[in-house]
């Protein structure tokens, strides 16, 4: 398992909540939804544990498209530090630009994209700067080691968090125009006891 392999093909949302007031209101669908990592970069939940981490980013900036600000369709999961460089810049939509296909992890932690899309978002990001090509080798050589001499440890940096949100319970004001993305809800594995020990 690479630790920087992007999707194989293009995100289909699984969720649609609608109707909610504030952005935080949307945090658990995508954190779901975008399996606990940033849509851009992959950094995961579990290595980096501190509050404050993890964004929700607008696809269609709100400083352009004020009347997308609350439509999920619109929403991303991200970190911080990715959500900061895109701010209100128009790009390509990562969950169609950012493929496995598209996208080369290198040995040394270089990043290449090989189409144009994902060239635009990955210059636009800053992803192939050489603070961001130590960060993936070093955490390529960490779950290496970690795998080999402690696979309890791998097992907490390849999982999900223990925390998985219970979506169940949560009504939005619109409804759902997705509700069998309900079933298919990783906290819904995990009550089933069909939810992969990695990822």
């Amino acid at each position: 398992m690479d630790v920087f392999t992007y999707p194989t093909r293009p995100h289909v949302r699984r969720h649609g909540p609608q109707g909610y007031a504030t952005l935080r209101s949307f945090r658990p669908w995508l954190r779901d939804e975008f399996s606990f990592r940033c849509v851009y970069c992959l950094l995961r939940e579990q290595w980096s544990l501190l509050p404050g981490m993890f964004d929700i980013d607008h696809f269609q900036p709100a400083a352009h498209r004020a009347d997308m600000a609350l439509a999920y369709e619109n929403l991303l999961y991200c970190c911080a530090s990715c959500n900061t460089a895109k701010g209100a810049l128009r790009l390509p939509n990562p969950e169609e630009a950012l493929l496995a296909a598209d996208v080369h992890i290198h040995d040394d932690g270089r990043i290449e994209g090989r189409t144009p899309a994902a060239r635009e978002l990955i210059r636009a990001l800053g992803l192939d700067d050489p603070a961001y090509n130590e960060f993936r080798a070093q955490w390529r050589r960490m779950i290496g080691l970690a795998k080999e001499y402690d696979p309890e440890l791998y097992q907490k940096l390849m999982g999900f968090p223990e925390d998985l949100p219970d979506l169940t319970g949560l009504r939005p004001p619109n409804g759902n125009t997705r509700p069998d993305g309900v079933n298919a809800s990783f906290h819904a594995e995990r009550q089933r006891g069909e939810l992969a020990e990695t990822y």
